[in-house]
């Protein structure tokens, strides 16, 4: 269906409210999405659009119909208290951000990329710090703790020279997760499928942290991994929809910028987050501890659109109860 602004606000908050499912973007400021979430008019100065303006106050809007987003940009550096607090003024009490750990945090080894500067090819000394995460990230979203959904450890794909063996990374995040707060919604993306092994669940489900299951370049399917780890497996669901398999980002990125439009259909990833909202809607969250499910542009295009129709789907087959043809594992 078309991106409708009220029915799908109207739905987002019924998800929000009776079932504690929080389902949004990856991001927000994407001028492309322009007529759909955005009203140009409000970004106009001297009768063109601002871009400053827009990437200053478009969360407001957005919030408007989401009631959550995916903060990928604390994954590339740590949020000042004074950003955090902007961006919580602009959003109502009952708006939720899922956070990304800095990667300061959760890369091994610098890659050898001129972003990385000095540290480039080195050793990350401050890999899985526990007084970094505490001190020099959390500490921070406490000024905006009733609005900070799921915590996000995003692990980048791990070469030879960063764990000879899967167990010594399970090891390193056992004993980090031993020694961090436990009152927060904590969930692992992992990009090595080698990771997904039993000793690496046991462990996350012994800490009471959530996989994050992702649709992601070289990673098994969404359904794949939940046979792997069910979905009541979890203390919460997270899942992030980022790109279709066999794909890159920058492929993407070139292709579908500038995200105004539906591009690429991926069925696989549709059918699978239906079955997960399937599975949510009929398994209520506990009010303290929601689940968070995120759509990237880079998955088909459009992520107003993907979502748009994915809601279509699974509220019409939540309506239907003799439509028995989905269930949390595909």
């Amino acid at each position: 269906m078309l991106f409708q602004r009220s029915k799908i606000a109207a739905l987002l908050e019924r998800l929000a409210v009776e079932h504690g499912i929080y389902l949004g973007t990856m991001s927000w400021k994407y001028p492309g999405w322009c007529g759909m979430l955005y009203d140009e008019d409000r970004y106009l100065w001297r009768n063109h659009f601002s871009k400053t303006r827009f990437n200053r106050s478009c969360l407001e809007e957005y919030a408007e119909v989401f009631k959550s987003v995916c903060v990928d940009a604390t994954y590339y550096t740590f949020p000042k208290v004074e950003y955090l607090e902007l961006l919580s003024a602009q959003v109502p009490d009952d708006f939720r951000f899922s956070f990304k750990v800095p990667d300061d945090i959760t890369i091994k080894n610098f890659p050898k990329l001129d972003a990385f500067g000095k540290r480039k090819g080195k050793r990350n000394e401050y890999f899985l710090g526990v007084g970094t995460f505490k001190f020099g990230f959390l500490r921070h979203l406490e000024k905006i703790r009733s609005k900070v959904g799921m915590i996000i450890f995003e692990f980048s794909h791990f070469h030879a020279n960063d764990f000879e063996h899967g167990r010594d990374f399970v090891a390193a995040l056992d004993t980090f997760f031993a020694q961090i707060p436990k009152d927060w919604q904590y969930g692992v993306e992992v990009r090595n499928r080698n990771l997904l092994h039993p000793e690496y669940f046991q462990m996350l489900s012994h800490h009471k942290v959530a996989h994050i299951y992702n649709h992601w370049a070289r990673m098994p399917a969404v359904p794949n991994q939940i046979d792997l780890h069910p979905l009541e497996d979890n203390p919460f669901v997270g899942a992030r929809y980022l790109l279709t398999p066999q794909r890159s980002m920058d492929w993407a990125n070139r292709e579908f910028a500038p995200y105004n439009q539906l591009k690429e259909i991926d069925p696989a990833a549709r059918e699978s987050l239906c079955c997960m909202l399937d599975y949510l809607m009929g398994n209520n969250a506990h009010p303290d501890c929601p689940s968070y499910l995120y759509v990237s542009n880079q998955l088909e295009g459009n992520a107003l659109h993907t979502i748009s129709d994915v809601l279509e789907e699974a509220l019409a087959s939540a309506g239907n109860p003799d439509d028995a043809r989905r269930t949390a594992r595909t």
